[in-house]
């Protein structure tokens, strides 16, 4: 069951990453882990903003995956966020955003901290 549910989150976040090159965005991370922090599934940049991606999914129709975005876990991309920009020597502006995967449908969530 933990080797379904893995292999269904690789994929959504596959798609999610193909969703985001369409849009113009230059993936510049996949999962990238800050240790004590937490995890950013994908960081992005796209004029000039670097984004830093949450990709939520269910494998069940009935639940919702945004109610998985809680604010424990937003703080902890913020936190992965300013760590991977300072350890990158980045001052550029961000963008923390959500990518929430339903089936094969894909809503995009820009600046989901203010």
């Amino acid at each position: 069951m933990l080797q379904t549910r893995r292999r269904f989150g690789e994929q959504s976040e596959a798609l999610a990453e193909a969703f985001l090159i369409q849009e113009g965005f230059v993936i510049r991370e996949r999962n990238f882990f800050a240790r004590k922090l937490g995890e950013i599934d994908i960081i992005a940049t796209k004029e000039g903003v670097l984004h830093c991606v949450e990709v939520k999914s269910a494998q069940r129709d009935s639940f919702d995956p945004i109610y998985n975005l809680t604010p424990a876990k937003l703080r902890k991309v913020i936190n992965s966020a300013h760590y991977y920009m300072k350890s990158q020597g980045l001052d550029m502006a961000l963008s923390i955003d959500a990518l929430i995967v339903r089936g094969d449908e894909v809503e995009f969530i820009e600046n989901i901290t203010i």
